[in-house]
């Protein structure tokens, strides 16, 4: 596993991030549905977890024209009966989230920004995140939407002295990039995921 790592560099100028996600956000948006393209990416996040073994997986519920991981993790449970999926809840506008049990089918009720949670509020703690990406760069720095939320509840585990999950980029090919602007606070995640590679 690749090992997350800070970066010390000049802060980024506050345009460019904003700029990028605005590009990188239109050019998800005009993907047309491909279900060869979505079977691939679903069979890469599918071995990735054969591969890492977690026991709980934290994913995301799509929104924005993301890539849905839902079928992966249905498949996965159904591989590794033992394991454990969750939803990411915020909880407040700049705290950390926190991670709620779920399966596929389960009932869910709207969170803060409208976006589904697990109805039942069971807490859990994910040993692998699958962190949607507007972009990521070869070395695994990721673009986000601005909020801040990941960032947050990934230095949080450390803060409390937690191991910290292993945290996987999830993003379509439209948003992987050479090199991302990158401020003095961002770290890498572990993984990168697309419909064509894992890095």
């Amino acid at each position: 596993m690749s090992v997350a790592h800070s970066i010390a560099c000049d802060p980024a100028p506050a345009g460019s991030k904003t700029a990028l996600r605005k590009a990188l956000l239109a050019s998800r948006q005009q993907l047309v549905h491909d279900p060869a393209r979505d079977a691939r990416f679903t069979d890469r996040i599918v071995d990735l977890l054969v591969e890492r073994a977690p026991r709980c997986v934290a994913i995301y519920w799509p929104i924005a024209g993301e890539f849905d991981p839902r079928p992966a993790i249905e498949r996965w449970l159904a591989i590794d009966t033992r394991a454990q999926s969750a939803l990411p809840v915020v909880v407040e506008r700049h705290a950390p989230m926190v991670f709620h049990a779920w399966r596929p089918g389960a009932p869910t009720r709207r969170g803060l920004f409208g976006i589904p949670v697990p109805e039942m509020p069971i807490d859990v703690e994910p040993d692998l995140l699958l962190i949607p990406c507007v972009g990521i760069d070869r070395a695994r720095f990721r673009l986000g939407y601005g909020g801040g939320f990941y960032d947050r509840t990934l230095a949080a585990f450390e803060a409390r002295g937690a191991r910290r999950p292993i945290a996987v980029g999830v993003a379509f090919d439209v948003g992987r990039v050479d090199t991302l602007p990158r401020e003095p606070h961002d770290v890498a995640l572990d993984v990168g995921v697309s419909e064509s590679g894992i890095w």
